[in-house]
């Protein structure tokens, strides 16, 4: 555990149906902290309830049992102070970039001009200088990230919640969109739970992984990234503790599925 987390997960349980259908355990009496201006990811077996676990930290899914506090307050629903970033781009389609940006200084007490200014230096900060008027199907996918990037950052959350942020992009588009994000988590420090099935792209990134159990999703591991900052992507995969990690975390995720599988077959069995 770290001293001051900005978010702490505690015996969290979800459970979908009820006692007229099957119940799913999802996740079960899972703990986990995220400390302040920290990167963690969370990785494991396809199921095992990662995305579950961000969407009750990000208020959109209710908890079954246990808590979920930011700053030391329950998390009851969504709020200002968790930024969001899906997969899907989530943009309006009928507002140009700034204007998606703006959106979420919309009920913010800045003037027009303050806001402008802020709007301004975010499209700076994610390359797209030079798009401001351009509407989401003039931009490419990885720019349309960009923009919901810039959109969960311009109000200042205390933190930011990724579910594969990079997942729909195609493989340069996703390498140079972890280097924006590397380039703009250094530069802000903002806090961030970030959820991925890219191992590699969990160990560039992140100063902690953890590393979750087959449903229903429990925490099996915890993995420091003890990686020299900042990181710059062909230095960091070059270096040979990259891959001792990289393979750890690996064989971590594998025992999972492994375990999946046995199970799955003794129950159809």
């Amino acid at each position: 555990m770290i001293t001051s987390p900005k978010l702490q997960a505690l015996h969290v349980w979800k459970i979908f149906g009820d006692r007229r259908d099957a119940e799913v355990v999802a996740v079960q009496d899972l703990s986990l902290d995220v400390g302040d201006n920290e990167f963690v990811s969370l990785v494991g077996p396809s199921g095992c309830g990662k995305s579950t676990l961000l969407m009750m930290a990000a208020g959109l899914e209710p908890i079954s049992a246990g808590d979920i506090l930011i700053d030391g307050c329950q998390i009851t629903g969504p709020g200002a102070d968790r930024g969001m970033v899906f997969q899907s781009y989530t943009l309006f389609p009928w507002l140009s970039v700034e204007d998606n940006i703006r959106f979420s200084l919309k009920k913010s007490k800045l003037s027009r001009a303050e806001q402008d200014a802020l709007v301004r230096e975010h499209i700076e900060l994610v390359g797209l200088t030079g798009f401001a008027h351009a509407y989401p199907n003039q931009l490419s996918g990885g720019m349309r990230q960009r923009v919901a990037i810039a959109r969960a950052l311009v109000y200042k959350p205390a933190m930011l919640l990724m579910d594969e942020p990079f997942g729909a992009l195609d493989a340069q588009t996703r390498l140079q969109m972890q280097e924006l994000l590397l380039t703009v988590w250094q530069a802000h420090r903002t806090t961030v739970l970030f959820v991925t099935h890219d191992v590699e792209e969990a160990i560039l990134l992140s100063d902690r992984i953890y590393v979750m159990t087959a449903r229903p999703g429990r925490v099996k591991a915890e993995v420091i990234v003890d990686l020299p900052r900042p990181r710059r992507l062909l230095e960091t995969e070059s270096d040979p503790r990259f891959a001792e990690l990289r393979r750890h975390v690996l064989t971590l995720i594998r025992e999972e599925a492994q375990r999946s599988n046995i199970v799955t077959g003794r129950n159809a069995a």
